[in-house]
């Protein structure tokens, strides 16, 4: 039998069984996204100390690498404003193209950042943060709206938090191996360009969400301008709660990332193996998490079990800080207590939660867009965030700094999530009686 006949039979075998569906689309998700760090992440595990841009009024305030990571924090802020319209509307049948096209171009920025004059580099890395920025999307558009989507949501999301250690531990053993900085970045995503393509394939081969899937979820399709007018209409002052958490939630993530290897320094932590160590737990510990919540079938109970969890996670965050600080715990224990934290708060509003909102709240349209309404608050916040750092407290270690954001984030995160629920959970399906 041919090669299509193959493709045909797993096909009708994907129909036929939730259980086979699950497994081929999880999979593919995964790999597709932890492919697509590789063209992300890798820069940041570097740390351009030789590097000189000859600027007085600069120099004082922003490292080299601050501004790289500055750079492409807006290039990737400026995806998600874009993002809303052009990941709501895209065809379906187009997904898989766009999403290779879009990784395509952040790796020619990445050659611009190899080969550029050094101003220029700052242009290359902002580049690179556009296209990159609407990959999320463009995949989670084939994920959701399905009875299984927590689970493929789920391991969509462990893969860029195992990701982010892993490309970086990849991008500091090339340079061990004598890659510089600037071309370590490319070289990295290369490196991962086959294996995205065979997981873009598999992507490909899955077919839209059933009736079975409509019935329990809601349709899922595009989102036209007045469709997304609408959304904000209707949940408004639920979505400025929400948005104003992950504004913050997203700063701390992306300093949490960006400066894992300057905060393993301060600690006295050097070993490249303690990215894995720290991020592998996070990982299935918040893929695990999210998965169990595919076994609440009432969506309303659902969207109260994500708040549970996400509210968890900032109380995980403040508590384990207060015992770092307090000397009861280990910097690499406490480093995975944050980042369990951070992640059961950060990752549901890229997935779950507002899979579940819709389904539950009965709204026509694709969870996408709301997504991308929060993602492109949080990473305005994610650069304002970086900006008072290095102009406001620039004395302050990253350490000093980081521990801060952490007990920040959990006295102020906990009440605003909580009435956030309160407020979602009061909204029921046009039709239902209160």
């Amino acid at each position: 039998m041919g090669k299509d006949g193959l493709v045909a039979r797993w096909q009708r075998k994907l129909d036929d069984s939730a259980f086979w569906l699950a497994v081929h689309a999880a999979l593919a998700a995964f790999t597709a996204y932890f492919c697509t760090y590789a063209f992300r992440r890798p820069f940041s595990a570097a740390g351009y100390a030789d590097v000189e841009f000859g600027w007085s009024w600069l120099s004082p305030h922003l490292t080299p690498k601050t501004v790289f990571v500055i750079a492409q924090l807006i290039g990737y802020g400026v995806a998600k404003f874009w993002g809303m319209k052009f990941c709501s509307e895209i065809r379906r049948d187009q997904l898989g193209r766009a999403t290779l096209g879009m990784i395509g171009l952040a790796w020619l920025a990445l050659l611009g950042f190899a080969v550029l004059p050094l101003p220029l580099k700052i242009v290359a890395i902002f580049l690179n943060g556009i296209p990159l920025g609407t990959v999320w999307g463009l995949i989670v558009r084939q994920l959701e709206g399905r009875k299984v989507s927590e689970l493929l949501l789920a391991a969509l999301s462990c893969s860029y938090i195992l990701a982010s250690g892993e490309v970086k531990r990849v991008g500091q053993w090339l340079m061990a191996h004598g890659v510089t900085e600037f071309w370590m970045p490319f070289v990295t995503g290369g490196l991962f360009v086959p294996l995205l393509f065979v997981a873009v394939w598999m992507l490909g081969l899955l077919r839209p969400p059933g009736q079975e899937d409509i019935l329990e979820r809601s349709a899922r399709g595009q989102l036209d301008h007045e469709g997304r007018h609408a959304f904000l209409k209707r949940f408004l002052p639920g979505l400025v709660l929400l948005c104003l958490v992950y504004l913050f939630l997203t700063a701390y993530r992306d300093f949490r990332d960006n400066y894992q290897s300057d905060l393993f320094a301060e600690m006295g932590i050097h070993d490249p193996a303690a990215f894995s160590r720290t991020e592998r737990p996070v990982a299935f510990g918040v893929m695990a998490a999210l998965a169990l919540i595919f076994l609440v079938k009432d969506n309303r109970a659902a969207l109260r079990w994500v708040y549970g969890l996400m509210i968890g996670g900032l109380v995980l965050l403040g508590g384990s800080t207060w015992l770092y600080a307090q000397g009861r715990l280990g910097g690499e224990m406490w480093m995975i207590a944050t980042g369990l934290g951070a992640y059961l708060a950060y990752v549901p509003f890229g997935s779950v939660l507002f899979d579940r909102t819709i389904a539950a709240t009965r709204f026509q349209g694709t969870a996408v867009f709301a997504i991308y309404v929060a993602d492109a608050l949080g990473y305005t916040g994610s650069v304002v965030v970086q900006l008072y750092r290095d102009f406001f407290a620039p004395k302050e270690t990253w350490l000093g700094f980081f521990q801060g954001f952490s007990t920040a984030m959990a006295i102020g995160g906990v009440p605003l999530m909580a009435i956030a629920m309160v407020y979602f959970l009061r909204w029921k399906p046009r039709g239902e009686c209160s």
